[in-house]
Protein backbone atom coordinates (compact mmCIF):
# COMPACT_ATOMS: atom_id res chain seq x y z
CA UNK A 1 0.00 0.00 0.00
CA UNK A 2 1.61 3.28 -1.12
CA UNK A 3 2.15 6.36 1.09
CA UNK A 4 -0.66 8.37 -0.57
CA UNK A 5 -3.17 5.65 0.31
CA UNK A 6 -1.96 5.49 3.90
CA UNK A 7 -2.41 9.26 4.19
CA UNK A 8 -5.90 9.12 2.71
CA UNK A 9 -7.45 6.81 5.34
CA UNK A 10 -7.37 6.77 9.13
CA UNK A 11 -7.29 2.96 8.98
CA UNK A 12 -6.58 1.84 5.40
CA UNK A 13 -7.02 -1.86 6.23
CA UNK A 14 -10.59 -1.62 7.53
CA UNK A 15 -11.68 1.22 5.23
CA UNK A 16 -10.70 -0.62 2.03
CA UNK A 17 -11.39 -4.20 3.12
CA UNK A 18 -13.00 -6.38 0.37
CA UNK A 19 -16.72 -6.83 0.96
CA UNK A 20 -16.47 -10.58 1.61
CA UNK A 21 -13.79 -10.00 4.24
CA UNK A 22 -15.88 -7.17 5.73
CA UNK A 23 -18.89 -9.48 6.15
CA UNK A 24 -16.66 -12.06 7.86
CA UNK A 25 -15.24 -9.31 10.12
CA UNK A 26 -18.77 -8.16 11.05
CA UNK A 27 -19.89 -11.70 11.84
CA UNK A 28 -16.91 -12.41 14.12
CA UNK A 29 -17.43 -9.12 15.98
CA UNK A 30 -21.18 -9.77 16.22
CA UNK A 31 -20.59 -13.25 17.71
CA UNK A 32 -18.43 -11.74 20.44
CA UNK A 33 -20.88 -8.88 21.07
CA UNK A 34 -23.84 -11.25 21.41
CA UNK A 35 -21.90 -13.53 23.78
CA UNK A 36 -20.93 -10.57 25.96
CA UNK A 37 -24.50 -9.26 26.07
CA UNK A 38 -26.01 -12.65 26.85
CA UNK A 39 -23.53 -13.25 29.68
CA UNK A 40 -23.64 -9.80 31.25
CA UNK A 41 -27.02 -8.17 30.59
CA UNK A 42 -30.28 -9.53 32.02
CA UNK A 43 -32.17 -7.53 29.39
CA UNK A 44 -30.27 -9.11 26.50
CA UNK A 45 -30.07 -12.57 28.08
CA UNK A 46 -33.87 -12.74 27.87
CA UNK A 47 -33.97 -11.31 24.34
CA UNK A 48 -31.19 -12.89 22.27
CA UNK A 49 -32.27 -16.12 20.53
CA UNK A 50 -30.11 -19.21 21.00
CA UNK A 51 -27.92 -20.52 18.23
CA UNK A 52 -27.64 -17.51 15.91
CA UNK A 53 -25.37 -18.88 13.19
CA UNK A 54 -24.80 -16.12 10.61
CA UNK A 55 -25.50 -12.51 9.73
CA UNK A 56 -28.53 -13.68 7.72
CA UNK A 57 -29.82 -15.75 10.64
CA UNK A 58 -29.31 -12.76 12.94
CA UNK A 59 -31.33 -10.44 10.69
CA UNK A 60 -34.15 -12.98 10.48
CA UNK A 61 -34.39 -14.03 14.14
CA UNK A 62 -33.16 -11.16 16.31
CA UNK A 63 -36.12 -8.98 17.37
CA UNK A 64 -36.24 -5.26 16.58
CA UNK A 65 -35.28 -3.01 19.50
CA UNK A 66 -37.22 0.21 20.07
CA UNK A 67 -36.30 3.23 22.17
CA UNK A 68 -39.31 2.51 24.40
CA UNK A 69 -37.75 -0.89 25.19
CA UNK A 70 -34.55 0.77 26.38
CA UNK A 71 -36.37 3.35 28.49
CA UNK A 72 -38.57 0.65 30.06
CA UNK A 73 -35.50 -1.46 30.89
CA UNK A 74 -33.81 1.53 32.53
CA UNK A 75 -36.94 2.32 34.55
CA UNK A 76 -36.72 -1.05 36.33
CA UNK A 77 -33.69 0.14 38.34
CA UNK A 78 -32.50 3.63 37.37
CA UNK A 79 -30.29 4.87 35.95
CA UNK A 80 -29.39 1.91 33.70
CA UNK A 81 -31.77 -0.86 34.76
CA UNK A 82 -31.15 -4.29 33.26
CA UNK A 83 -29.30 -3.03 30.17
CA UNK A 84 -25.58 -2.99 31.08
CA UNK A 85 -23.39 -5.83 29.86
CA UNK A 86 -20.63 -4.82 32.27
CA UNK A 87 -20.43 -3.26 35.73
CA UNK A 88 -21.53 0.42 35.49
CA UNK A 89 -18.91 1.30 38.11
CA UNK A 90 -16.36 0.87 35.31
CA UNK A 91 -17.92 3.83 33.53
CA UNK A 92 -15.74 6.90 33.11
CA UNK A 93 -18.37 9.04 31.35
CA UNK A 94 -22.12 9.63 31.73
CA UNK A 95 -24.34 10.98 28.95
CA UNK A 96 -28.03 11.11 28.11
CA UNK A 97 -30.18 11.85 25.08
CA UNK A 98 -31.41 15.39 24.57
CA UNK A 99 -35.09 14.58 25.08
CA UNK A 100 -36.02 17.01 22.28
CA UNK A 101 -38.63 14.58 20.95
CA UNK A 102 -40.57 14.85 24.22
CA UNK A 103 -39.53 11.38 25.41
CA UNK A 104 -37.84 10.48 28.69
CA UNK A 105 -34.07 10.91 28.19
CA UNK A 106 -32.10 7.71 27.73
CA UNK A 107 -29.17 7.45 30.13
CA UNK A 108 -25.90 5.79 29.22
CA UNK A 109 -22.29 5.35 30.34
CA UNK A 110 -18.97 4.48 28.70
CA UNK A 111 -16.07 2.45 30.02
CA UNK A 112 -12.50 3.48 29.21
CA UNK A 113 -12.45 0.97 26.34
CA UNK A 114 -15.80 2.25 25.09
CA UNK A 115 -14.56 5.83 25.03
CA UNK A 116 -11.30 4.95 23.28
CA UNK A 117 -13.39 3.21 20.59
CA UNK A 118 -15.86 6.12 20.36
CA UNK A 119 -13.02 8.61 19.85
CA UNK A 120 -11.51 6.37 17.16
CA UNK A 121 -14.82 6.50 15.25
CA UNK A 122 -14.54 10.29 15.29
CA UNK A 123 -10.92 10.12 14.12
CA UNK A 124 -12.03 7.94 11.21
CA UNK A 125 -14.61 10.53 10.21
CA UNK A 126 -12.51 13.64 10.73
CA UNK A 127 -9.54 12.24 8.85
CA UNK A 128 -11.92 11.20 6.06
CA UNK A 129 -13.22 14.78 5.95
CA UNK A 130 -9.71 16.12 5.39
CA UNK A 131 -8.85 17.25 8.93
CA UNK A 132 -5.10 16.97 9.59
CA UNK A 133 -2.67 17.47 12.52
CA UNK A 134 -1.82 21.05 13.40
CA UNK A 135 -5.13 22.59 12.32
CA UNK A 136 -6.88 24.98 14.69
CA UNK A 137 -10.41 23.86 15.62
CA UNK A 138 -13.32 25.51 17.42
CA UNK A 139 -15.97 23.25 18.91
CA UNK A 140 -19.09 25.43 19.35
CA UNK A 141 -20.91 23.21 21.80
CA UNK A 142 -22.44 23.54 25.26
CA UNK A 143 -20.47 20.67 26.90
CA UNK A 144 -23.47 19.35 28.81
CA UNK A 145 -24.85 15.83 29.37
CA UNK A 146 -25.80 15.42 25.69
CA UNK A 147 -22.97 13.44 24.05
CA UNK A 148 -22.81 15.84 21.09
CA UNK A 149 -19.26 16.87 20.19
CA UNK A 150 -17.47 15.47 23.27
CA UNK A 151 -15.98 12.65 21.21
CA UNK A 152 -14.94 15.04 18.47
CA UNK A 153 -12.94 17.18 20.88
CA UNK A 154 -10.98 14.18 22.13
CA UNK A 155 -10.48 12.95 18.56
CA UNK A 156 -9.08 16.29 17.41
CA UNK A 157 -6.58 16.19 20.25
CA UNK A 158 -5.64 12.60 19.43
CA UNK A 159 -5.06 13.68 15.81
CA UNK A 160 -2.76 16.52 16.88
CA UNK A 161 -5.07 19.48 16.24
CA UNK A 162 -5.24 22.57 18.46
CA UNK A 163 -8.59 22.86 20.25
CA UNK A 164 -10.44 26.05 21.16
CA UNK A 165 -13.35 24.89 23.38
CA UNK A 166 -16.03 27.59 23.52
CA UNK A 167 -18.69 26.18 25.84
CA UNK A 168 -19.03 29.34 27.97
CA UNK A 169 -18.82 31.85 25.11
CA UNK A 170 -21.70 33.76 23.57
CA UNK A 171 -22.10 33.92 19.80
CA UNK A 172 -20.34 37.28 19.36
CA UNK A 173 -17.28 36.05 21.25
CA UNK A 174 -17.22 32.88 19.17
CA UNK A 175 -17.38 34.85 15.92
CA UNK A 176 -14.51 37.08 17.04
CA UNK A 177 -12.48 34.03 18.02
CA UNK A 178 -12.99 32.49 14.56
CA UNK A 179 -11.42 35.59 13.02
CA UNK A 180 -8.76 36.45 15.60
CA UNK A 181 -7.39 32.92 16.05
CA UNK A 182 -7.66 32.04 12.35
CA UNK A 183 -9.74 28.98 13.12
CA UNK A 184 -9.60 26.38 10.35
CA UNK A 185 -12.22 23.86 11.55
CA UNK A 186 -15.60 24.74 13.05
CA UNK A 187 -17.92 22.16 14.59
CA UNK A 188 -21.57 22.91 15.45
CA UNK A 189 -25.13 21.95 14.66
CA UNK A 190 -26.40 23.28 11.31
CA UNK A 191 -28.80 25.52 13.20
CA UNK A 192 -26.06 27.09 15.30
CA UNK A 193 -23.84 27.59 12.26
CA UNK A 194 -26.64 29.68 10.76
CA UNK A 195 -26.86 31.64 14.00
CA UNK A 196 -23.13 32.38 13.92
CA UNK A 197 -23.48 33.68 10.37
CA UNK A 198 -26.31 35.97 11.42
CA UNK A 199 -24.32 37.20 14.44
CA UNK A 200 -21.30 37.88 12.22
CA UNK A 201 -23.50 39.86 9.82
CA UNK A 202 -24.75 42.01 12.73
CA UNK A 203 -21.11 42.61 13.73
CA UNK A 204 -20.18 43.69 10.21
CA UNK A 205 -18.00 40.59 9.69
CA UNK A 206 -18.02 38.54 6.50
CA UNK A 207 -16.73 35.16 7.63
CA UNK A 208 -16.18 33.98 4.05
CA UNK A 209 -13.86 36.98 3.54
CA UNK A 210 -12.47 37.62 7.01
CA UNK A 211 -12.25 34.06 8.34
CA UNK A 212 -9.78 31.24 7.71
CA UNK A 213 -12.09 28.23 7.81
CA UNK A 214 -11.19 25.22 5.70
CA UNK A 215 -14.00 22.94 6.90
CA UNK A 216 -17.30 23.11 8.79
CA UNK A 217 -18.33 19.93 10.62
CA UNK A 218 -22.09 19.70 11.14
CA UNK A 219 -23.88 17.12 13.26
CA UNK A 220 -26.83 16.40 15.58
CA UNK A 221 -29.72 17.19 13.18
CA UNK A 222 -30.78 16.60 9.56
CA UNK A 223 -29.66 19.32 7.17
CA UNK A 224 -31.61 20.44 4.12
CA UNK A 225 -29.90 21.23 0.82
CA UNK A 226 -30.77 24.92 1.22
CA UNK A 227 -29.23 25.03 4.71
CA UNK A 228 -26.09 23.34 3.41
CA UNK A 229 -25.71 25.93 0.65
CA UNK A 230 -26.23 28.84 3.04
CA UNK A 231 -23.59 27.56 5.47
CA UNK A 232 -21.05 26.78 2.75
CA UNK A 233 -21.42 30.18 1.12
CA UNK A 234 -21.54 32.07 4.42
CA UNK A 235 -18.32 30.58 5.83
CA UNK A 236 -16.58 30.19 2.49
CA UNK A 237 -15.73 26.60 3.43
CA UNK A 238 -17.09 23.16 2.52
CA UNK A 239 -19.32 21.43 5.02
CA UNK A 240 -19.10 17.82 6.19
CA UNK A 241 -22.09 16.04 7.69
CA UNK A 242 -21.31 13.56 10.48
CA UNK A 243 -24.07 11.61 12.23
CA UNK A 244 -24.07 9.81 15.57
CA UNK A 245 -26.38 8.57 18.32
CA UNK A 246 -26.17 8.51 22.10
CA UNK A 247 -27.60 4.98 21.95
CA UNK A 248 -24.51 3.89 20.00
CA UNK A 249 -22.11 5.99 22.06
CA UNK A 250 -20.55 7.77 19.09
CA UNK A 251 -20.86 8.43 15.35
CA UNK A 252 -21.75 5.88 12.67
CA UNK A 253 -21.58 7.87 9.40
CA UNK A 254 -19.47 10.59 7.79
CA UNK A 255 -19.08 12.30 4.43
CA UNK A 256 -15.88 11.54 2.56
CA UNK A 257 -14.18 14.13 0.38
CA UNK A 258 -16.20 12.86 -2.59
CA UNK A 259 -19.38 13.85 -0.70
CA UNK A 260 -20.69 10.33 0.04
CA UNK A 261 -21.94 9.77 3.63
CA UNK A 262 -20.28 6.41 4.37
CA UNK A 263 -21.41 4.01 7.08
CA UNK A 264 -18.49 2.92 9.30
CA UNK A 265 -19.31 -0.68 8.45
CA UNK A 266 -16.44 -2.38 10.25
CA UNK A 267 -18.14 -1.29 13.50
CA UNK A 268 -21.83 -1.27 12.59
CA UNK A 269 -24.30 -3.53 10.85
CA UNK A 270 -26.87 -1.30 9.17
CA UNK A 271 -30.12 -2.60 7.70
CA UNK A 272 -32.67 -0.47 5.84
CA UNK A 273 -36.24 -1.71 6.33
CA UNK A 274 -39.62 -0.79 4.91
CA UNK A 275 -41.45 0.95 7.79
CA UNK A 276 -44.76 -0.71 6.89
CA UNK A 277 -43.68 -4.31 6.21
CA UNK A 278 -40.43 -4.48 8.17
CA UNK A 279 -38.73 -6.16 5.21
CA UNK A 280 -35.35 -5.09 3.77
CA UNK A 281 -35.44 -2.61 0.88
CA UNK A 282 -33.10 -2.58 -2.10
CA UNK A 283 -30.32 -0.11 -2.82
CA UNK A 284 -31.87 3.18 -3.90
CA UNK A 285 -35.13 2.64 -2.00
CA UNK A 286 -36.19 4.72 0.99
CA UNK A 287 -36.47 3.02 4.37
CA UNK A 288 -35.67 3.25 8.08
CA UNK A 289 -32.22 2.55 9.53
CA UNK A 290 -31.94 -0.42 11.87
CA UNK A 291 -28.49 -0.47 13.46
CA UNK A 292 -26.32 -2.85 15.45
CA UNK A 293 -23.25 -1.56 17.28
CA UNK A 294 -20.18 -3.80 17.34
CA UNK A 295 -17.70 -1.78 19.41
CA UNK A 296 -19.25 -0.95 22.78
CA UNK A 297 -19.04 -3.15 25.87
CA UNK A 298 -21.03 -1.28 28.54
CA UNK A 299 -24.46 -0.70 27.01
CA UNK A 300 -25.04 -2.56 23.75
CA UNK A 301 -27.72 -2.22 21.08
CA UNK A 302 -28.77 -4.87 18.58
CA UNK A 303 -31.14 -4.22 15.65
CA UNK A 304 -32.18 -0.82 16.98
CA UNK A 305 -35.00 0.94 15.13
CA UNK A 306 -33.62 4.46 14.79
CA UNK A 307 -36.53 6.22 13.01
CA UNK A 308 -33.90 7.72 10.63
CA UNK A 309 -35.06 7.74 7.01
CA UNK A 310 -32.26 6.83 4.58
CA UNK A 311 -31.50 5.61 1.05
CA UNK A 312 -28.55 3.21 0.90
CA UNK A 313 -26.18 3.19 -2.06
CA UNK A 314 -23.43 0.62 -2.83
CA UNK A 315 -19.81 1.42 -1.99
CA UNK A 316 -18.81 1.02 -5.65
CA UNK A 317 -20.71 4.18 -6.62
CA UNK A 318 -18.25 6.36 -4.67
CA UNK A 319 -14.76 6.96 -6.01
CA UNK A 320 -13.03 7.62 -2.67
CA UNK A 321 -11.71 4.06 -2.40
CA UNK A 322 -13.63 2.97 0.71
CA UNK A 323 -15.45 -0.34 0.57
CA UNK A 324 -18.23 0.90 2.85
CA UNK A 325 -21.79 1.51 1.64
CA UNK A 326 -23.22 4.99 2.03
CA UNK A 327 -26.50 6.87 2.49
CA UNK A 328 -27.52 9.18 -0.35
CA UNK A 329 -28.17 12.57 1.22
CA UNK A 330 -27.23 11.28 4.69
CA UNK A 331 -30.13 11.19 7.14
CA UNK A 332 -33.04 12.46 5.08
CA UNK A 333 -35.37 12.90 8.04
CA UNK A 334 -37.16 10.93 10.73
CA UNK A 335 -40.00 8.53 10.10
CA UNK A 336 -41.69 9.53 13.35
CA UNK A 337 -41.63 13.19 12.20
CA UNK A 338 -43.57 12.46 9.01
CA UNK A 339 -47.15 13.71 9.10
CA UNK A 340 -49.91 13.59 6.52
CA UNK A 341 -51.78 16.83 5.89
CA UNK A 342 -54.81 16.31 3.65
CA UNK A 343 -53.17 13.18 2.27
CA UNK A 344 -49.78 14.81 1.55
CA UNK A 345 -46.71 13.59 3.52
CA UNK A 346 -44.88 16.46 5.25
CA UNK A 347 -41.57 16.40 7.15
CA UNK A 348 -39.55 19.15 8.89
CA UNK A 349 -36.76 18.89 6.31
CA UNK A 350 -39.20 19.36 3.43
CA UNK A 351 -40.42 22.64 4.93
CA UNK A 352 -36.89 23.79 5.83
CA UNK A 353 -35.66 23.15 2.30
CA UNK A 354 -38.24 25.61 1.02
CA UNK A 355 -38.06 28.27 3.73
CA UNK A 356 -34.24 28.43 3.75
CA UNK A 357 -34.19 29.39 0.07
CA UNK A 358 -35.32 32.89 1.17
CA UNK A 359 -32.29 34.90 2.36
CA UNK A 360 -34.60 37.17 4.37
CA UNK A 361 -35.41 34.31 6.80
CA UNK A 362 -33.45 34.23 10.05
CA UNK A 363 -35.50 31.69 12.01
CA UNK A 364 -38.77 29.85 11.51
CA UNK A 365 -41.21 27.47 13.16
CA UNK A 366 -43.78 25.09 11.65
CA UNK A 367 -47.01 24.33 13.49
CA UNK A 368 -49.48 21.69 12.37
CA UNK A 369 -52.99 22.49 13.58
CA UNK A 370 -56.66 21.96 12.88
CA UNK A 371 -58.84 24.98 12.07
CA UNK A 372 -62.57 24.50 11.51
CA UNK A 373 -62.08 20.79 11.03
CA UNK A 374 -59.30 21.11 8.44
CA UNK A 375 -55.64 20.24 9.05
CA UNK A 376 -53.13 22.84 7.94
CA UNK A 377 -49.66 24.31 8.48
CA UNK A 378 -48.77 27.62 10.09
CA UNK A 379 -45.21 28.79 9.39
CA UNK A 380 -43.95 31.51 11.69
CA UNK A 381 -41.03 33.40 10.16
CA UNK A 382 -38.60 35.75 11.91
CA UNK A 383 -36.83 37.83 9.23
CA UNK A 384 -33.28 39.09 9.45
CA UNK A 385 -33.07 42.63 10.77
CA UNK A 386 -32.35 45.14 8.05
CA UNK A 387 -33.88 43.06 5.24
CA UNK A 388 -36.89 44.24 3.31
CA UNK A 389 -39.77 41.85 3.92
CA UNK A 390 -42.51 43.26 1.72
CA UNK A 391 -44.49 40.34 0.32
CA UNK A 392 -42.23 37.76 2.02
CA UNK A 393 -45.17 35.90 3.53
CA UNK A 394 -46.91 35.62 0.16
CA UNK A 395 -43.75 34.44 -1.58
CA UNK A 396 -43.10 31.73 1.05
CA UNK A 397 -46.73 30.63 0.88
CA UNK A 398 -46.56 30.29 -2.91
CA UNK A 399 -43.25 28.41 -2.86
CA UNK A 400 -44.43 25.91 -0.23
CA UNK A 401 -47.55 25.34 -2.32
CA UNK A 402 -45.44 24.79 -5.44
CA UNK A 403 -42.86 22.49 -3.83
CA UNK A 404 -44.94 20.51 -1.32
CA UNK A 405 -48.49 20.85 -2.62
CA UNK A 406 -49.98 22.51 0.45
CA UNK A 407 -50.76 26.18 0.94
CA UNK A 408 -49.70 27.18 4.47
CA UNK A 409 -50.56 30.18 6.56
CA UNK A 410 -47.42 32.32 6.95
CA UNK A 411 -46.99 34.71 9.88
CA UNK A 412 -44.08 37.17 10.10
CA UNK A 413 -42.94 37.80 13.69
CA UNK A 414 -40.63 40.35 15.27
CA UNK A 415 -36.98 40.01 16.36
CA UNK A 416 -36.34 37.60 19.23
CA UNK A 417 -39.82 36.04 19.17
CA UNK A 418 -38.80 32.54 18.05
CA UNK A 419 -36.54 30.32 20.19
CA UNK A 420 -32.80 30.02 19.59
CA UNK A 421 -30.93 26.70 19.53
CA UNK A 422 -27.33 25.67 20.13
CA UNK A 423 -27.98 21.94 20.31
CA UNK A 424 -30.73 20.13 18.41
CA UNK A 425 -33.32 22.49 16.98
CA UNK A 426 -37.04 21.87 17.53
CA UNK A 427 -38.96 23.76 14.86
CA UNK A 428 -41.74 21.28 14.11
CA UNK A 429 -44.80 21.20 16.36
CA UNK A 430 -47.96 19.14 15.93
CA UNK A 431 -50.79 20.77 17.89
CA UNK A 432 -53.64 18.76 16.40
Amino acid sequence: MDRSTLHKFWNPVTETMPRADLADWQWRKLERALARAKAGSPFWAARIPDGISSLKDYAERMPILRKADLIAAEAEAPPYGTLPSTDPSLGIRYHQTSGTSGNTPLRTFDTARDWAWAVDMWCTALHGAGIRPGQRACVAFGYGLFIGFWGMQDALMRMGCQIYPTGAMDSKTRVQLLVDKKIEVLASTPTYALRLLDTAREMGIDLARDGSLKRVIASAEPMSAATRRTITEGFGAPITDIAGMTELGTIFMFECLSGSPHIIENNYIEEVLDPETGRPVEYGERGVRVTTGLGREGIQVFRYWTEDVVIKRPWSECGCGRSWDWYAGGIIGRHDDMRKIRGIPVTPVLIEDVVRTFPEVFEFQSVLRTVRGLDGILIRVEPHTGFGVTGLDERIRAEVKRKIGLQPEVELVGPGILPRFEAKAVRFHDER
